[in-house]
């Protein structure tokens, strides 16, 4: 991607301020998203017809409550499936797809692990779906060998407001903290799953899958912020907590308190910018785990959105976590995550202001191999 400026009044004085667009953006863990009576993993049942369309129609109302012009998802086996849930919604957005999982042309959807995916109402510049790591950055995992490549690519997408306004958003799902166990080509266990020391090397497993999966992130979003002003959302399932060290690997918002030039590459969770967070952490969770809460599904923003940046361009107005349903007991047509939504401002353009130079191949990723056919 060429370096992009977002032009300010300062460029054209005689220009009157033009207020700020509002933007929404939301993210959704759908807990296994297939069509009915498809296997996805091989110790869970298809869902049936009627427990498919329970899901989809659930999901629809969500998707409705959210409302958002971004919607990010996790974990869709089936484009066709997600494509159906938004449509359960009664909102209409024009552009959907969860790349590796579409049911198009002889395609049976994804395979092995399900997808992210992106639906939006704003004008799709470009669309990039990221499957290796950056050369030389593969790890190697006791057990199953060198791990090189995302098991969930993320996905990048560079969209263009109704103003004329250009963001960058990247959708993301990292490993699990579940232990990785070893299987055999049928999905029989190879490893006694009750010795405590084996099941501690399969919980490492997934920790070093977890580390370099969030070092390549890292990697993209470094390329995506490089000599560049473009605004960068990325959004997902980060599996670990806001002050992990894998979310801080990805943001490095650390770095800004003894380098101020990091903030150029650094990233935000939106919830911090809000300012007096501290009130609102009983309601900042969505996820529950053995009776406690936590925070796996973060969005974070770049120094773009932080009004104490000489750079920005917008702000965080406020963010929500949807998490009620997790209090309702397990059920596979609901989502084991709450969703978050964070509303967003971006200044628009003054008139007579160009949109800057961008460029849809996003070569500034080129260390990264495309995967996803049209983008």
């Amino acid at each position: 991607m060429r370096p992009f400026s977002m032009p300010s009044s300062a460029a054209n004085p005689a220009a009157p301020a033009l207020p700020p667009d509002t933007l929404t953006v939301a993210t959704c863990n759908v807990l296994n998203l297939a069509l009915p009576e498809r296997e996805f993993y091989a110790n869970q049942a298809p869902y049936t017809r009627a427990q498919y369309e329970r899901k989809t129609q659930w999901l629809g109302g969500r998707f409705q409550t959210l409302n958002a012009d971004i919607l990010a998802v996790q974990e869709v086996w089936d484009e066709a499936a997600f494509t159906e849930a938004l449509a359960a919604s009664g909102l209409h957005y024009h552009y959907a797809v969860v790349p590796g999982a579409e049911n198009t042309e002889g395609r049976a959807g994804a395979s092995g692990t399900p997808r992210v995916g992106l639906a939006t109402r704003l004008k799709v510049l470009a669309t990039r779906s990221f499957i290796d790591f950056p050369a030389g950055l593969g790890q190697p995992i006791p057990g199953l060998g060198v791990h090189t490549r995302f098991e969930r690519p993320p996905l990048v997408a560079t969209l263009q407001m109704k103003r004329g306004q250009i963001l960058t958003v990247l959708t993301c799902h990292l490993k699990s903290k579940r232990p990785k166990f070893l299987l055999d080509a049928n999905g029989n266990p190879l490893e006694d799953r009750d010795n405590p020391k084996i099941a501690a090397l399969a919980s490492l497993r997934s920790l070093v899958m977890r580390g370099v999966e969030a070092t390549a992130l890292r990697c993209l979003v470094i390329d995506l912020l490089r000599h560049t002003r473009m605004p960068l959302v990325v959004l997902g399932d980060f599996n670990d907590t806001p002050d992990s060290v894998t979310t801080q690997m990805i943001s490095a918002s650390s770095e800004v308190a003894y380098d101020r030039k990091a903030r150029d590459r650094a990233l935000f969770n939106a919830f911090d910018l809000l300012g007096d967070a501290a009130l609102k952490k009983d309601v900042a969770y969505s996820h529950i785990h053995q009776g406690a809460p936590a925070v796996l599904d973060q969005i974070l923003v770049s120094e773009e959105f932080d009004p104490r940046s000489r750079h920005a361009v917008g702000d965080v107005r406020r963010v929500d976590y949807f998490n009620d349903h997790l209090h309702e007991g397990r059920d596979r047509s609901r989502s084991d995550h709450g969703f978050v939504r964070a509303l967003l401002r971006m200044r628009a353009l003054t008139p007579g202001a160009g949109s800057g130079d961008w460029s849809p191949d996003l070569d500034a990723a080129g260390t990264f191999e495309q995967s996803h056919d049209g983008a």
